[in-house]
């Protein structure tokens, strides 16, 4: 059985009548923007897609082989060992799928937001996902047809990442960065913790007191759970946005701790049906990056994997935990997308 990396999520409580909505499945028929709206929506996602030509790398935790400190990135031994994969080439999502595009999702398919519990962090959670900026969070299902309807729309072959593919882009095709910030490394201000709160502030990838001043700044009280803008802190150097941290990110495989003993080299796709199950037997995908990174402990290290249910149950029961679920898309095309 799968043991789970220890995270800090904050739990939303999701109406059932919601999810029997989006389980129903998607009308594509019934268009409620107008056609100018989606062309333009269409050409602003293709302009932030990076295009990332493929290529041969070492996939895994390279750490103790090649890292500087000849040492393991990742206590847990899926993420081992280190093996070849050769990959396509294709683009990915500048950011993580915003609250203003998972909108025009809805609109477009006459789907609604999940309807929240009531109570002030609940409130707090309502205005977090009406904010354009914010990164959306969803369950695997709902990434996967958002995902699915992007390539419907836009006539062009979007989908999740693979894990490979996600991997191979947050280390800026396969270079040996344990973070995908700018340099490949934390970085943060000197600032001392006060009986008052602060702390150091980041440089190139978020702390508490980032996520904690933002939610001030907006009359929240989330905290240092908080999302931030996707664009908040500087790219790795591919061109990509808060790969490891500001929410994980569901990727298309199902979960095999042992997978990586037996991966395919050549563009591998994870296993074909459900392998690893969590604690409480239920089937779980892979999820990439962080949910809040800080420098002060790590986090969001590219090779860290995470069995996560793709429903976003919590616990035993059958409460939704989306706070910290995040997504990109990728188009599997060798052209570059204009």
């Amino acid at each position: 059985m799968k043991i789970f990396k220890a995270s800090i999520f904050f739990l939303v409580s999701l109406s059932l009548s919601g999810c029997d909505q989006l389980a129903r499945g998607i009308d594509h028929k019934e268009l409620r923007i107008t056609p100018t709206e989606m062309k333009h929506f269409v050409e602003e996602v293709k302009m932030d897609l990076v295009f990332v030509e493929g290529g041969e790398y070492l996939m895994g935790d390279y750490g103790l082989q090649h890292g500087a400190e000849q040492m393991s990135h990742d206590w847990d031994k899926d993420s081992r060992p280190v093996h070849k994969v050769k990959l396509s080439t294709f683009s990915i999502a500048r950011f993580k799928i915003s609250n203003k595009e998972f909108e025009i999702y809805l609109k477009s398919n006459g789907l609604n937001l999940r309807s929240f519990e009531e109570g002030q962090r609940q409130e707090d959670w309502k205005n977090i996902h009406s904010l354009p900026n914010l990164p959306a969070h969803m369950d695997w299902y709902e990434a996967d047809r958002y995902c699915n309807w992007l390539a419907k729309v836009s006539n062009l072959p979007f989908s999740l990442p693979t894990e490979a593919q996600w991997e191979y882009a947050a280390r800026s095709r396969g270079q040996f960065m344990m973070v995908a910030t700018d340099d490949g490394t934390y970085r943060q201000t000197n600032d001392d913790f006060t009986e008052y709160g602060g702390g150091p502030k980041g440089i190139n990838i978020s702390t508490y007191r980032d996520r904690e001043e933002f939610a001030r700044k907006m009359g929240w009280t989330t905290d240092g759970l908080t999302p931030l803008p996707v664009d908040r802190f500087p790219p790795n150097p591919l061109g990509l946005y808060a790969m490891s941290d500001n929410g994980l990110e569901w990727v298309k495989d199902w979960y095999d701790e042992n997978y990586y003993q037996h991966s395919p080299e050549v563009d591998p796709q994870g296993p074909k049906a459900p392998v690893t199950k969590d604690y409480y037997g239920r089937d779980t995908k892979v999820a990439r990056g962080q949910a809040y990174a800080n420098p002060s402990w790590g986090g969001g290290v590219n090779v860290h994997r995470t069995p996560e249910n793709p429903h976003g149950y919590a616990f035993e029961h059958e409460m939704i935990v989306l706070g910290d679920k995040t997504a990109r898309c990728v188009v599997n095309s060798h052209n570059r997308i204009e």
